[in-house]
């Protein structure tokens, strides 16, 4: 078959710019996503519009001048690099583009723009290998209404979670030991910080945990250094998964940890969640504790590790769309 397709690479999303009004109206967004806060809501909208988005919004708004970019927020900068430079690895009859599932670019402007470029089937990639209903699950329903909003018939497959495939623990496997190799100091543990999840979330059966869980143990036994497990970004008073990455980093150094370097690999791109949580406000609170040496492993990236994993699983899921 030589129909051009298209390959639209999803991420989470990100405020278009470091100010307090964007802020709020991407937390408005994200936080209104019941997939995301799974409270009723006539109990979580009066918290949502009453509490957090009239103070939330100027914190975090500082958080992301931290490390905003001459690019713009480093999710979005990096994202779009990622989707340059597969386009430049992948056939002429293929066209990528990219998009957010809150904020900017749309999943349905991305969608509707690849139709218009004459991709008559398209392959939905989110970025998140581990599975969630927050956040693979999410993507899939807003493609849902994309599509019915079409008047063509588009044809669309959805790349697969790959939490335990081979490519993707060979990419973190190789990537994460070229990083580790070139730190001046010699790390006692490697902490592996997922992105957390409401307990309950799980227990109702969402997957998430057990693929954070199977990817950890499979890149543990690729790399030699002592490997541990925590999960991030906790948010309001319900229990989450633990143990949580700001208590693990504060107990380390009592425990005789006192060089580490963490990594955050169910993240396909550094972002706040990396670069602030974990390599400003993580440092800060490991070496406040009494650590001495601190590492804040760089995600996948477009480093060529995670674009030759990106491009295999891609040309994988084309396979039979495609002339080539």
């Amino acid at each position: 078959m030589t129909d051009k397709a298209g390959v639209l690479l999803i991420n989470l999303g990100t405020p278009d710019a470091p100010e307090p009004a964007a802020v709020r109206r991407y937390l408005a967004e994200f936080l209104s996503d019941r997939d995301v806060v799974d409270l009723p809501s006539l109990l979580w909208q009066p918290i949502l519009r009453g509490l957090i988005l009239p103070f939330r919004p100027r914190r975090t708004a500082e958080a992301y001048r931290m490390v905003w970019t001459d690019d713009g927020s480093p999710l979005a900068a990096i994202t779009r690099r990622q989707a340059k430079a597969l386009q430049g690895r992948l056939s002429s009859e293929i066209v990528v583009d990219y998009a957010m599932r809150y904020g900017t670019p749309a999943i349905a402007s991305a969608v509707q723009g690849l139709a218009e470029a004459g991709c008559e089937r398209i392959l939905a990639a989110p970025l998140y290998p581990q599975f969630s209903g927050a956040t693979t699950g999410t993507a899939e329903k807003a493609l849902l209404a994309a599509f019915a909003r079409m008047d063509a018939d588009v044809p669309m497959r959805m790349l697969p979670p790959y939490f335990d495939d081979a490519l993707y623990i060979d990419a973190l496997a190789s990537n994460l030991g070229r990083q580790l190799a070139a730190l001046d100091f010699e790390p006692e543990r490697l902490l592996l910080s997922f992105h957390g999840l409401p307990q309950r979330t799980v227990d109702r059966g969402d997957p998430y945990f057990r693929h954070c869980m199977e990817t950890a143990r499979l890149l543990a036994d690729r790399l030699s250094i002592a490997t541990d497990v925590a999960f991030q970004s906790r948010f309001g008073r319900a229990k989450w998964l633990e143990p949580a990455t700001d208590v693990t980093l504060a107990a380390y150094p009592g425990k005789g940890v006192t060089r580490l370097a963490i990594a955050a690999p169910g993240f396909s791109a550094d972002c706040i969640e990396t670069l602030e949580e974990l390599g400003i406000r993580g440092r800060e609170t490991f070496m406040s504790a009494g650590g001495e040496n601190f590492a804040r492993l760089d995600c996948l990236n477009d480093s060529p590790e995670g674009m030759d994993m990106l491009e295999v699983l891609i040309s994988r899921e084309l396979a039979g769309w495609t002339a080539g």
